[in-house]
């Protein structure tokens, strides 16, 4: 597993070394656009219409709109710089309950994991949050972007980093449609649903849980390539763009010449 940054986890005067790893990802079958009539993946371009032609990384900038139409302009380095204060860094500021946190607060989970000359403060750190039972409250930055972050033990001995919403970026649910005043519940109907509860009530198991598209998916695949239903693009000739080009040039010289230069 790849590392996604080296850095320090802090709390106090405390630092400890840390590097910071995916904890997550999603294994549905990737897909690529083709087309239809010869299979050729499709390519997107960056193009701007106002030059006519396509635009390379280096001619590129960030621009927020704040009217329509009106753009305040950024370089990358500028916005690299407006995350740089906590660049690579985990800083924790509170200690709280796990309870007090609604789930729609939780983004994307990491590892942490110790590095050299680290260890034991990552185990005492560790050790103490777990036996507080609460959740250590921070900041990260990843890839330049600040976040709220929450940080619990995990497994045995590692650390878990949970990225957070703000709350302003959690939408408001005022406006929607709500249970009606009239609906009285009776309770034998009350009794019934808790009944029901009861039944499907028990640990969480998630080996128990599987993602059935993704299977049925799988399977289709599977049977396609045993059916050989399999196509390729045309082969382009050796040398790629350039080769296309100097074929394409041979030609146009060829047509314009007319009929007497094939003779």
């Amino acid at each position: 597993m790849r590392s996604l940054w080296n850095g320090a986890l802090t709390f106090g005067l405390v630092t400890i070394p840390v590097k910071l790893y995916a904890a997550t990802e999603r294994k549905d079958p990737r897909f690529h656009y083709l087309h239809e009539a010869c299979h050729t993946p499709i390519q997107y371009q960056k193009f701007c219409p106002t030059c006519g032609r396509e635009v390379g990384p280096d001619e590129i900038v960030w621009g927020y709109e704040y009217q329509r139409g009106q753009y305040v302009v950024f370089t990358e380095g500028e916005l690299e710089l407006a995350g740089a204060a906590g660049q690579r860094r985990v800083e924790i500021s509170d200690f709280v309950n796990l309870e007090e946190i609604d789930p729609i607060y939780f983004d994307r989970t990491y590892f942490l994991e110790p590095e050299e000359g680290g260890r034991k403060a990552y185990a005492l750190f560790r050790q103490a949050i777990d036996r507080s039972g609460r959740l250590a409250l921070g900041t990260v930055t990843i890839r330049s972007r600040e976040t709220l972050c929450a940080v619990r033990p995990y497994g045995s001995d590692l650390l878990a980093l949970s990225t957070m919403y703000y709350p302003d970026e959690i939408r408001s649910a005022e406006g929607l449609r709500q249970p009606a005043e009239d609906g009285v519940i009776a309770p034998e109907e009350l009794a019934m649903a808790l009944q029901l509860i009861e039944l499907r009530a028990g640990p969480f198991r998630p080996e128990a849980y599987r993602n059935r598209r993704r299977e049925t998916l799988l399977e289709m695949i599977e049977q396609k390539q045993r059916q050989e239903e399999i196509v390729a693009p045309p082969t382009a000739p050796e040398g790629g763009r350039v080769a296309d080009l100097m074929e394409a040039l041979r030609r146009s010289l060829a047509d314009s010449e007319g009929p007497e230069a094939h003779s």
